[in-house]
């Protein structure tokens, strides 16, 4: 039985640990303060400075029609026909400073067909960029600007990336709508990686080996820095899907380490010079698979291959029947691009081929395609 004073006494005692516990815990504010700067925002701290919005000028030719519609067929628009005229359109997007030359890495799409382009830094400097080159198949564009103390983001490896780590989507969204050159900054993880997107997915461009994140990427995002808890980028955002034009947590962007690539042989030789394998394919149908013996209709076969090419010296000839590339079973188109995606000049190319009911195994290094063949 608990006594009328004992419980009073407890009560009494519990209330000064409170108070005690109470007045400890006001004094050192700076630990609150502390307790706030977690990974995410010295990441962002340390890469925002040097993210930029794109501004881009460009010229589209505008089909007026005066009666808007109302009339078509043939005799009406011989004698009046719609107005052609261009007309000058901006665009927005972001992009990174991610070297002390001046160079600024950003989707391909967001300066295609731009006839200006200027960068705004957080700091407020407006510069000129020039469009040294880019890879609309890529979606990566490398621009130069120069200035002083040019802040520079650090690049990470895209290749080392684990699922459900930190990831921040760092740009210029609905910039048009903001006038202040901050970046925003949005959080979430890395949800995927080595994303294929179909082809009939996308407007432009072949998505292949994409980083899927649920950070929030919204219109005039693209072409800004993915960066990771340490603050570095490890990839360029670029697309999302979308019901209502905003973002439902399906982001892709491309892995920086591609994106190195691209702008190392922009910085190179002024263009992303093609691969060329010297080979045509096309996909095993019913009717080729009788015509030519094979059991099934499946695989790829070898429809032309260039004399003197890089495939000709290895042995391939036109009948093989290709059955992987780089150790991928080749069955649908997305699965020969995949193989494929990011081959460069200097990589080296394997296929496994079926001749005679025979498999081997052949492989070349890829040349520089012929000017005339890119």
């Amino acid at each position: 039985m608990i006594r009328h004073r004992d419980f009073v006494a407890a009560a009494l005692g519990g209330l000064s640990c409170l108070l005690v516990v109470g007045g400890a815990g006001a004094a050192p504010s700076q630990d609150i303060t502390s307790s706030r700067r977690s990974a995410i925002v010295t990441a962002a701290q340390k890469v925002s400075p040097s993210v930029v919005t794109v501004s881009v000028v460009g010229t589209r030719v505008v089909r007026a029609d005066p009666f808007q519609g109302m009339f078509h067929d043939e005799y009406f628009d011989r004698f009046f026909p719609p107005t052609l005229y261009r007309e000058r359109v901006s665009g927005l997007g972001s992009g990174a400073i991610v070297d002390r030359s001046g160079l600024v890495l950003t989707n391909e799409h967001v300066v295609r067909d731009a006839e200006q382009i200027a960068v705004t830094l957080p700091d407020g400097r407006q510069l000129p960029a020039k469009l040294l080159g880019g890879s609309p198949i890529y979606d990566v564009a490398v621009l130069r600007v120069t200035g002083d103390r040019l802040p520079v983001a650090p690049m990470g490896n895209s290749d080392m990336l684990m699922v459900g780590e930190w990831a921040i989507a760092i740009g210029n969204p609905f910039g048009y709508l903001l006038n202040d050159p901050q970046p925003s900054v949005s959080v979430g993880v890395i949800s995927a990686t080595h994303r294929d997107v179909k082809s009939e997915a996308t407007e432009t461009g072949v998505y292949k080996d994409m980083i899927q994140t649920d950070a929030a990427i919204n219109p005039g995002n693209s072409g800004g820095p993915l960066v990771n808890g340490d603050g570095e980028v490890i990839g360029i955002n670029t697309f999302i899907f979308t019901q209502g034009g905003g973002s439902i947590g399906l982001g892709f962007a491309v892995p920086i380490n591609l994106a190195k690539r691209v702008m190392d042989e922009v910085v190179k030789y002024g263009r992303v010079p093609s691969a060329w394998p010297g080979l045509s394919l096309q996909p095993v149908t019913p009717e080729i698979a009788r015509r030519l013996g094979f059991g099934d209709a499946t695989g790829w076969v070898v429809s032309d291959v260039v004399a003197g090419g890089p495939a000709a010296r290895a042995g391939v000839r036109i009948g093989d029947r290709v059955r992987k590339v780089n150790g991928r079973t080749i069955n649908t188109l997305d699965d020969v691009q995949r193989s494929i995606y990011g081959a460069g000049v200097g990589d080296r190319i394997t296929l496994v081929v079926e001749r005679d009911g025979r498999s081997s195994t052949v492989s070349f290094i890829l040349p520089e395609a012929p000017r005339g063949n890119e």
